[in-house]
């Protein structure tokens, strides 16, 4: 018996096997067993997402011997001479090779007699679009008013070319695109039942080259599984897709985090060595800051459909939310900039250098220390404003008294200091802790609350206007630092509250702004400035004048 293709094999027969298209599922389901069904349809929708499937499965749920409903039994005479191509009331167009009036006209002759075998004759036109003007003209009377016995399907992949007096004629149904996972699960449903092993990376490739239609991802499916001599796996999918390893564009991400010039040029020159394309590189490296950028906001909406949930945690941590943004918005502006470059090998690296160079400048808020010179070897630095602290003193193995605290004892009871002093005593403590990323973010936007006397306890409060930078990767992140400086296995309580705290974050940012003002007043006062100012009408833009560090 000769092969069939999986995507004629896996042809949906009943709308319920139909993949996706819910909301014309359940329109055509209510209109057939309410047994009002219009007169002209027409489905519209790019390849392979089920415009004629639906049409011809329609055709046999009004032409079904055991009556009109949205359920043809499938077994009676009709229903599997539609199934097999040999319907006589069901005559399928290609309007595509039948663009002349006259075909048209002769096709329209036969419409007023009854149907031969079924309750109706269907007149199914695929790629009606590409009918001309005169034979849309021809159509259109009839199209408004045929015979109670003729139904009309049309099918466009390019609605936009029909007559709007057609449009006006037919009920329409728009046909989606369907999602990359809903593709990537038919297909796993295809290999179980067909009882073939694939690995579910491969089945994801497989799903992101359809491109949203079924159809493409069935042949796709074929093709992998004859290139894998019986198995669909991910290494086998990307050397027959011409795609790369996902290895190889988070090691890119990662340079860009660490802000590795030379990590980041090397990864590019193996791409070079792959023979890889650098438009689906790039678009591998969106699709990846996407993920990353919705695991920064909602840690648990991680997909992990390609194994790699905890690696996306840990580049979610490791670079801010504006460098995602920011290197997303680089990339994409640089999709439409590919061509033009002299090679595609040197617009990418050009490109991942655009990334690096353009990385925001710290801010002072953020980072460990702003002063322009390095401390001396072993010294502490704290955070800006913040006078350096010094270093922890570990104790002698075997002691239970482990480290002295960075400024003076502090009480079991709260933190050191209050206020600002407090806040510059935890920068101090932020600033030893070696923490980067979206972790550094979070501990220099908490206030700590309480140590213990022991150190075996330590107690960080986050305002809740800030809680977004928190999940417990980082909490641990922090902690795992926390220990590591107090040379302990301390326990951290991070705790979200309402109002506001003094943070490291906060009490700088309350420093900028005084020196910022201070900034525009001392321009204001400014004898040359006011001389500017009468002379030529002008004025100060205030967002302009930042202060002199």
């Amino acid at each position: 018996m000769s092969y069939q293709v999986l995507a004629r094999k896996w042809r949906p027969r009943v709308f319920q096997d139909v993949v996706g298209q819910e909301h014309v599922l359940r329109a055509l389901a209510n209109a057939l067993d309410r047994n009002q069904v219009h007169h002209a349809f027409l489905f519209t929708g790019t390849r392979g997402v089920g415009k004629t499937t639906i049409a011809r499965i329609l055709a046999k749920a009004v032409n079904c011997e055991q009556g009109v409903s949205a359920t043809p039994c499938g077994e009676c005479a009709s229903c599997r001479e539609i199934d097999e191509g040999r319907f006589v009331d069901l005559i399928e167009v290609d309007a595509a090779s039948r663009t002349k009036v006259e075909d048209t006209r002769e096709l329209l002759e036969n419409v007023q007699y009854a149907p031969t075998r079924g309750r109706f004759k269907v007149y199914l036109i695929d790629e009606v679009h590409m009918l001309s003007g005169h034979s849309f003209n021809a159509l259109l009377k009839t199209l408004e008013e045929p015979p109670p016995h003729v139904k009309f399907l049309l099918a466009t992949t390019d609605p936009q070319k029909l007559p709007v007096t057609i449009l006006s004629r037919c009920l329409q149904f728009n046909l989606k695109r369907l999602s990359p996972e809903r593709i990537r699960d038919h297909l796993a449903h295809i290999l179980d039942s067909e009882q073939v092993a694939y690995q579910a990376p491969a089945l994801a490739c497989l799903a992101r080259g359809a491109e949203g239609s079924v159809r493409d991802a069935l042949s796709l499916l074929d093709q992998a599984i004859a290139y894998g001599g019986g198995t669909v796996e991910e290494a086998d999918v990307r050397a027959m897709l011409g795609t790369i390893e996902q290895d190889e564009v988070r090691a890119l991400v990662e340079a860009l985090a660490g802000g590795d010039a030379a990590a980041l040029l090397a990864g590019v020159q193996r791409l070079v060595e792959r023979s890889a394309d650098f438009d689906g590189v790039l678009n591998d490296l969106l699709t990846l800051l996407h993920r990353i950028a919705l695991a920064q906001v909602v840690p648990e909406g991680i997909d992990d459909s390609l194994g790699d949930r905890e690696t996306v945690s840990r580049l979610a941590g490791a670079l801010s939310p504006e460098d995602v943004q920011l290197y997303y918005q680089i990339g994409l502006l640089g999709r439409r900039d590919m061509a033009l470059g002299p090679d595609p090998h040197l617009a990418f690296e050009m490109l991942m250098l655009r990334m690096l160079a353009f990385r925001p400048a710290p801010d002072p808020s953020l980072t460990e220390g702003a002063s322009a010179e390095a401390p001396p070897k072993g010294a502490s630095r704290g955070a800006v404003g913040a006078a350096p602290a010094p270093p922890p003193r570990r104790a002698a193995a075997g002691t239970p008294d482990v480290a002295a605290a960075p400024q003076a004892p502090v009480p079991p009871s709260g933190p050191p200091g209050g206020g600002a002093g407090g806040a510059d005593a935890w920068a101090a403590i932020v600033g030893e802790l070696g923490l980067t990323g979206v972790a550094l973010q979070l501990a220099l936007h908490c206030a700590l609350t309480h140590v213990s006397t022991g150190r075996d306890r330590v107690e960080l409060l986050l305002s809740s206007a800030h809680k977004h930078l928190h999940n417990k990767d980082r909490e641990q992140r922090i902690e795992r630092a926390l220990q590591a400086h107090y040379g302990t296995a301390l326990k951290l309580a991070l705790t979200v509250g309402e109002g506001s705290v003094d943070t490291p974050a906060s009490v700088e940012k309350q420093r900028q702004a005084v020196k910022a003002q201070s900034a525009r007043e001392a321009v204001d006062q400014d004898a040359n400035i006011k001389t500017l100012k009468e002379t030529f009408n002008a004025r100060i833009v205030p967002d302009s004048i930042q202060p002199n560090d």
